[in-house]
């Protein structure tokens, strides 16, 4: 069951689980609409229960068939590894959270509502059925060394910033800038060029700092950005893919 593979059956499957995942999103967004899940609660756990009953079948038979591949062909350690990839953890974990409330935190509204947030989780299955986000992990897992450059630069970037910030700004402002981890909060929103203005600098130094920190920020953020554009470029002209699907050519 992977995307573009298999015949008109196979895809439509696809459609169907894509679209699937996808509804079951908007029905988690509007499901925090009380007045709207208090008159549509039956339907909205009849969905829900529809949306596991698919998914959990979709896990069970996957794990199944998984000794069709070489490298999981062991009946009971084969299938045990093949449970442990990160998608097949995150198929899990999509239907778990309905299991867990419903027989063991039955009673638990706190635990329960925890509990919601994981079916988010669901629409990480997408990544299976979309050439578009199999194309963004491929691009993104050949960029990998260019990508951590780029973040680590940033990340180095804004503790920097908001260190110096610090010792400039905590006498004149020591509410606003108690610690260097308080000083990160305003070094996100500089660096970002977000500029929320609920904190900034008062004192001359500290405005040449952030005017300084602002004008890198605006090249480091848009870097991974850039990366990301040319890895897509490169990914369009490989003539070892087909240019309409992206599937490997023989």
């Amino acid at each position: 069951m992977t995307v573009g593979k298999g015949g008109s059956a196979a895809r439509a499957v696809d459609w169907l689980i894509a679209g699937l995942i996808v509804c079951n999103v908007v029905a988690v967004v509007f499901g925090t609409v009380d007045p709207l899940f208090t008159r549509y609660q039956a339907v909205f756990y009849t969905f829900e229960l529809l949306s596991v009953a698919v998914f959990t079948a979709e896990y069970v038979l996957r794990v199944w068939s998984a000794t069709a591949a070489e490298e999981y062909d062991h009946p009971v350690f084969g299938r045990l590894r093949f449970m442990t990839r990160p998608a097949v953890v995150i198929d899990l974990l999509a239907v778990a959270p309905f299991y867990l409330g419903t027989v063991v935190f039955a009673s638990d509204l706190r635990v329960l509502r925890a509990l919601r947030l994981f079916r988010f989780l669901r629409l990480f299955k997408l990544a299976r059925y979309s050439q578009s986000v199999a194309r963004f992990k491929r691009v993104a897992k050949r960029k990998t060394g260019d990508l951590t450059v780029a973040i680590a630069g940033t990340s180095l970037l804004l503790t920097l910033a908001s260190s110096l910030m610090y010792f400039v700004e905590h006498d004149a402002q020591p509410e606003a800038f108690s610690s260097i981890p308080a000083a990160l909060w305003w070094g996100v929103v500089t660096l970002t060029t977000v500029g929320y203005g609920d904190v900034y600098p008062v004192t001359p130094l500290g405005k040449l700092l952030g005017a300084t920190v602002a004008v890198l920020g605006t090249g480091l953020v848009a870097l991974p950005a850039s990366i990301l554009a040319s890895g897509f470029i490169a990914d369009d002209a490989d003539p070892d893919r087909c240019p309409h699907c992206g599937r490997e050519l023989d």
